[in-house]
């Protein structure tokens, strides 16, 4: 079989936002939403070269370490492809640290990129989430980023993708009902995803386990169905937000207050962003009252559901509106 070969040109990749448990479905739930990473890549001759503005820009690594350089590396390795250099150049937007899936947006931009810059050697969209999944170590969030739409993700085996060779990463994807709308309430300050994983139990209660797994199934229905009014009591989750808490106050307190008004808020990923699942009507009437109960430092975002998920955007020229360095 002869070796893989790139294309001349640059390649764009977009990446949206991605919100993960969404209340009960703990580690398997996703959502897409309309707030978007957006990536170029291009063959170089040699070296590499990483330019990056917007969110995370003051403090993200411009070498091997930068994790959509790593992704690179990692969907060529599974393409059996060897570039002689790369030139990698991103345009932020999805904040960092706040539970919006930018780890997964990088990742799944160097995967897409990969795959649309290499010919004669292919990963299928199963391949691609597989290995978002080694990547991430759970494939809620990269299945929503890679596929769009509403999502659900699970393993084939118990455990952690990372620790067991046998294991495979799944996806469902549906299109979400057309009058679903989310909003986003972002503080100012981040949260590490590892510092809000290790405050969850090691056991939970079965009673608390067992509301869970319905309220999931009750979500999926109304997400897909369009019933709004399941919305409320569909988010309500007793297996992680109640043992984070602690880590992220402000955000405790301004779910219970849109939660009081009768929103149906939940702690994006692992926080600290709050998202509130709504109808496109209802947008207004979540903002004004989140805006009341937070304060400063919290900025809203009126997000639409995502349904393309990663796209390759085409080719791209030393003109593209991310590049901040050319």
């Amino acid at each position: 079989m002869p070796s893989p070969v790139f294309r001349a040109a640059p390649v764009r990749v977009r990446v949206p936002a991605t919100s993960a448990n969404l209340g009960p479905g703990f580690d398997s739930l996703g959502l897409a939403l309309g707030l978007y990473d957006e990536v170029m890549v291009r063959i170089a001759d040699d070296g590499l070269r990483v330019d990056v503005a917007g969110q995370g820009a003051d403090t993200v690594a411009r070498d091997e370490s930068h994790l959509v350089v790593r992704a690179l590396r990692r969907a060529f390795d599974r393409l059996g492809a060897r570039p002689p250099g790369l030139e990698v150049v991103c345009a932020n937007r999805i904040p960092h640290a706040r539970g919006l899936g930018s780890s997964a947006g990088a990742i799944c931009a160097g995967i897409a990129a990969a795959r649309a810059l290499t010919v004669g050697a292919t990963l299928t969209d199963d391949e691609a989430l597989q290995l978002a999944t080694e990547m991430e170590g759970h494939p809620d969030n990269v299945a929503a980023c890679l596929r769009g739409g509403f999502t659900v993700a699970w393993l084939d085996q118990a455990g952690e993708i990372a620790d067991a060779a046998n294991t495979t990463a799944r996806v469902l994807r549906v299109d979400p009902h057309d009058t679903l709308a989310a909003v986003a309430f972002v503080p100012d300050e981040g949260l590490s995803t590892e510092v809000a994983r290790g405050l969850l139990p090691k056991l939970v209660p079965h009673a608390d386990a067992a509301r869970n797994a319905g309220r999931s199934a009750l979500l999926a229905a109304a997400v897909t169905l369009g019933r709004s009014d399941l919305l409320f009591a569909a988010t309500e989750d007793r297996l992680h937000q109640d043992y984070r808490a602690p880590a992220m106050p402000a955000s405790a307190a301004l779910i219970g207050a849109l939660r009081a008004a009768g929103h149906a808020a939940v702690v994006s990923g692992a926080g600290p962003t709050v998202l509130v699942l709504t109808t496109k009507d209802q947008v207004q009437a979540v903002i004004t009252t989140g805006t009341a109960a937070a304060g400063a430092g919290w900025t809203a975002l009126d997000l639409a559901v995502d349904g393309a998920g990663a796209v390759a955007l085409g080719t791209a020229d030393g003109a593209w509106a991310g590049n901040g360095s050319r």
